[in-house]
């Protein structure tokens, strides 16, 4: 929903021409009787622009000539004379608060939308889904269940970004395991090196797996819980569309 502040001050001296019909007024005076805002009022009205008064003066001149009046009723200043505005501004402030989240309740207003407006910071990550971070395409490694141990390796290899991991599929595109460089050293240590062996034969089967609308906290929460590097990502189908690598969740700090 487009908002702006406008001070009243510069409002008087042409900054009132950014006010359109269509717009809100929200006019916030714990007094009602800030000469600067009153001297607004008749233009507000040609412009045929609703005001809504948040205010704690309802006999005020400002509470009088609003639309609707919001009473924050009568605050005492924390201020040891009890004129600088404190008390007054934090209530006003949760009004306004208060006011924003009965207007979210009231309009279609989702986590994507959230995350399309506030891409940035700890707010923006809290709310970014598994397809804005995994490995697709090219960088989403994948074989089929029969290639040989040699053939997965070397997908592990050529993939840009040098993967840990490839997803393992079966004839129709459906993850059906996952094969890691950890798989790779214990098959070493225990002296199993023949790469011409199918994959589906060393691959660890029923992985977890998350799919692209997952919460990318959701899904960091699940690799710390088993400790694991990568994540598969499959689509409603349960086709391997993705893969989620910790360096990835480590270089957008989700961990």
């Amino acid at each position: 929903m487009r908002s702006f502040f406008l001070h009243p001050a510069e409002a008087v001296h042409g900054d009132l021409g950014r006010v359109g019909r269509g717009d809100v007024i929200l006019a916030l005076s714990n007094s009602g009787s800030t000469e600067e805002l009153l001297r607004l009022l008749p233009s507000f009205r040609r412009l045929g622009t609703p005001v809504i008064a948040i205010t704690g003066g309802l006999e005020s001149p400002l509470a009088r000539g609003a639309d609707v009046v919001l009473d924050i009723g009568r605050i005492e200043e924390a201020c040891p004379m009890g004129l600088v505005p404190t008390a007054s501004t934090a209530a006003l402030h949760a009004v306004g608060d208060a006011l924003a989240m009965t207007l979210l309740r009231s309009r279609t207003f989702g986590t994507e939308e959230y995350a399309l407006l506030h891409p940035g910071g700890k707010l923006g990550r809290s709310v970014q889904r598994v397809f804005e971070v995994m490995r697709t395409g090219p960088a989403n490694p994948v074989v089929r269940e029969t290639a040989k141990l040699s053939e997965a390796v070397g997908v592990m290899t050529r993939t840009p970004g040098r993967p840990g991991a490839t997803n393992v599929v079966d004839r129709q595109g459906r993850l059906v395991g996952i094969f890691t460089d950890g798989d790779l050293r214990r098959l070493v240590e225990q002296g199993r090196t023949d790469f011409m062996i199918p994959v589906r034969d060393v691959m660890g089967r029923g992985p977890r797996c998350v799919s692209p609308e997952t919460l990318v906290l959701t899904a960091a929460a699940q690799m710390r819980e088993a400790k694991v590097d990568q994540l598969p990502v499959v689509d409603a189908e349960g086709r391997a569309v993705g893969l989620l690598d910790v360096q990835d969740l480590l270089a957008a700090r989700f961990l």
